[in-house]
């Protein structure tokens, strides 16, 4: 028997069971094009957080509210409240003698509230910052100025405007000087920020800047901030400035040698370690979740040779009659289903990285730098895995059809 001889037999035999070969190999390509989308999604979503972060700057230092494991997410950082960061905190980081490295030092509070201007009402996210965030940032002021340093803490009713804010709020005109009403109470434009573009985080083209001090007393009533963010001089720093951020803040929220700290210190470094590691978790999760639908796939090629089986049990009676061995019989069936389960992953891949690049084309759309990424390695996973599972399901199948008596399969009707 030649090599190509089963093979030809296989897509004989396939090509007369047209509607049954092509429901099995569509679960096939699905669950291939499920792993290949979802593993491409990762692997840009990850680069478009490790962009963004990256833009903010590699000579930042982060302190958040909460404790954390040296490469896990603080616990504010997973939506709980923690109230331990004070003002004083931030004053007392400002100071040289305390930490010398750091050149610019900013506190953050957030919301979101209804802010209205003359015939216009929207829904958007406010933030509460320091002076210093316009460095921090790497901010441009396009019209206007921001906020002066004694504007922070003397409950000034003022606001800078993202660039979209600006445009969606007064779409007329220029709102330097004009009114933004923020949760019923009035604030002046002063300024607003040049275009930035989307971030993974939040997009500071549609955000509404106010005086940290003012935010917290008069939108939000809270004494406490969400984080602080601090420059530091220089990227070689970056430890001795965070050794001094921890000393700083245990001693001021008087912390016992050996007592857990109640607050986060990190670098951009750490944060870009740690995020990885979040989203890898979730990538192969969620990987793991769409090999589901390739397991449904290998129980549909399963099925679809037990029938084959029963509906050929003639034929192969007839193929051991004139000298078929039972390997070969085995080795007939197992090309099949490695033919229809290796086409499936050809077209899943196909599928998988046609849907990843229309994605591509429309996330930018939306206002985020979307990479068009596709690992090789979600390539040869989704067309491998196909084929073993193809090649494993159809094993049964096989084997059942080796094991047909010859004298029993001829008397088959």
């Amino acid at each position: 028997m030649k090599i190509t001889d089963p093979i030809k037999i296989a897509v004989r035999s396939l090509v007369t069971a047209k509607l049954r070969f092509f429901l099995t190999v569509l679960g096939i390509v699905i669950g291939v094009a499920a792993v290949i989308l979802v593993m491409s999604i990762g692997a840009s979503a990850q680069a478009l957080i490790f962009s963004q972060v990256a833009k903010v700057g590699s000579n930042l230092v982060g302190v958040l509210p909460g404790a954390s494991q040296e490469n896990g997410p603080p616990a504010s950082a997973l939506g709980i409240v923690t109230t331990t960061l004070k003002n004083g905190d931030l004053d007392a980081m400002r100071e040289k003698r305390n930490v010398p490295n750091l050149v610019a030092v900013s506190g953050y509070v957030s919301g979101s509230a209804s802010i209205e201007s003359p015939g216009v009402s929207i829904q958007t996210s406010f933030q509460g910052v320091s002076p210093e965030v316009v460095s921090i940032e790497n901010m441009d002021v396009s019209d206007g100025r921001f906020f002066f340093a004694e504007e922070e803490g003397s409950l000034a009713r003022i606001a800078v405007l993202g660039a979209t804010r600006a445009s969606d709020l007064f779409p007329n005109g220029n709102p330097i000087g004009e009114t933004v009403v923020i949760k019923d109470i009035p604030f002046r434009v002063v300024g607003v920020l040049a275009s930035r573009g989307g971030s993974t985080f939040s997009n500071p083209d549609n955000l509404v800047y106010v005086p940290l001090g003012t935010a917290q007393k008069i939108l939000l009533g809270i004494d406490y901030l969400n984080f602080i963010r601090a420059k530091v001089d220089d990227t070689g720093d970056i430890d001795a400035a965070k050794s001094d951020i921890e000393t700083l803040l245990r001693n001021r929220h008087k912390l016992e040698d050996g007592e857990e700290s109640d607050f986060s210190v990190r670098s951009t470094e750490q944060a870009l370690q740690t995020l990885s590691s979040v989203t890898d978790v979730l990538k192969y999760f969620l990987t793991a979740i769409a090999s589901i639908s390739l397991a449904v796939g290998g129980i549909g090629i399963m099925n679809s040779m037990l029938i084959a089986v029963n509906q050929r049990i003639r034929e192969v009676g007839l193929r051991k009659a004139v000298g078929a061995r039972p390997h070969h019989i085995m080795l007939q069936f197992l090309i099949e289903a490695g033919f229809v389960s290796g086409l499936g992953g050809i077209l899943g891949i196909v599928f998988g990285v046609g849907i990843a690049f229309v994605a591509a084309l429309v996330i930018p759309r939306l206002g985020y730098e979307w990479e068009f990424i596709v690992p090789g390695s979600s390539i040869a996973i989704g067309f491998i895995v196909s084929f073993l599972i193809g090649v494993l399901f159809g094993l049964y199948p096989a084997w059942k059809a080796a094991k047909i008596p010859p004298i029993e399969a001829l008397r088959y009707e």
